[in-house]
């Protein structure tokens, strides 16, 4: 098996792997996918909202912010966010305050909602770390594919949310295989 970085930026990896078939492919483009864990805003808590938009809309677009996922996290951990913005003003997602100075929101300048004169929007959010199979896609960690180049070669491209780097979503991913076939192994020693 031979692997070759071709890009590499700090959203973006693109490499081929050779010498290897479609179900080793397909796993550890699976694995990125639905295994590794990131931080999401999964609860919210309405205060206040004095805009024509609904708590729930509010609370969804928040929800699919991207937090930064810092990789010595459990899923027992939990972060408080807060916003509290007053029109006239649009919210962004910097103005979304953490109270984990490692869990912070990844892209600043994500639009949440626009506020006319007046207009008040207080809430509070939980976050927790999680994967996408077990709760949520708002829980993946990014864009990734792949294509057959013919039946031993395949070009993968991850294109990260900004929780954390391509490279550490395939690493991440590659210690969760490591991990399943070690404990394949060990029962199959039993």
């Amino acid at each position: 098996m031979k692997i070759t970085i071709e890009e590499s930026t700090p959203l973006a990896l693109r490499f081929k792997i050779s010498g290897t078939n479609y179900q080793l492919a397909n796993t550890i483009r699976r694995t990125m996918i639905s295994a590794v864990e990131c931080f999401a805003i999964d609860s919210v808590t309405m205060y206040e909202n004095s805009s024509a938009i609904f708590d729930e809309y509010i609370a969804h677009r928040v929800g699919l912010v991207p937090l930064k996922t810092p990789s010595d996290y459990t899923e027992k951990d939990e972060v408080m966010f807060s916003l509290n913005v007053e029109g006239p003003a649009t919210a962004y997602s910097k103005d979304l305050k953490s109270n984990d100075n490692a869990v912070v929101v990844a892209n600043g300048n994500i639009p949440i909602i626009k506020l006319a004169e007046g207009q008040k929007v207080r809430l509070e959010g939980k976050a927790i770390l999680r994967s996408s199979s077990a709760r949520s896609s708002k829980f993946q960690p990014g864009l990734i594919t792949y294509k057959p180049l013919n039946d031993t070669d395949f070009e993968f491209y991850i294109e990260t949310f900004g929780q954390m780097t391509p490279m550490e979503i395939l690493n991440r991913a590659l210690s969760i295989i490591n991990s399943h076939l070690k404990e394949v192994y060990k029962e199959l020693k039993k």
